[in-house]
């Protein structure tokens, strides 16, 4: 089996918590069922089952890898997590809006790479047909 990459896990997150993201009130009195607007808490489990692998390596690969990779401090000090434990009462959290700007990034990076793979095919079929032509 294979792993699913950074990209398939992120786009999963994505696809599952969006509305979720985009429906949050910060309006007094609605009930929307998590603290902040930014972090939004997510089901390990259910991501790994989505992806046909174990929720300790969705948890894994954010906690560890991701939350590594992306997470950041600013110059004031104060640290901007991609990926965190608790925020308030809510667990197992991403930070949205930076998840969708890596998201994109590894969207345009695969884009650049399946345009370029094609474009060598065509290149490599080209030449092949010219070379049996030419015979």
């Amino acid at each position: 089996m294979k792993t699913p990459t950074d990209l398939k896990v992120l786009n999963t997150i994505y696809k599952l918590y969006y509305e979720e993201f985009k429906n949050h009130s910060r309006e007094p009195g609605i009930e929307n069922g998590r603290e902040t607007k930014i972090f939004v808490p997510i089901d390990c489990k259910m991501i790994a089952k989505e992806l046909d692998v174990d929720g300790d390596i969705v948890y894994g690969r954010l906690y560890y890898h991701l939350e590594q990779k992306h997470g950041y401090t600013r110059g004031d000090g104060s640290n901007v997590a991609f990926f965190s434990m608790m925020v308030g009462s809510d667990r197992h959290c991403v930070n949205f809006p930076l998840l969708a700007s890596v998201l994109a990034g590894l969207q345009e990076e695969s884009s650049k790479f399946q345009l370029a793979t094609w474009l060598s095919t065509f290149a490599i079929v080209i030449s092949l047909a010219g070379l049996a032509l030419g015979k």
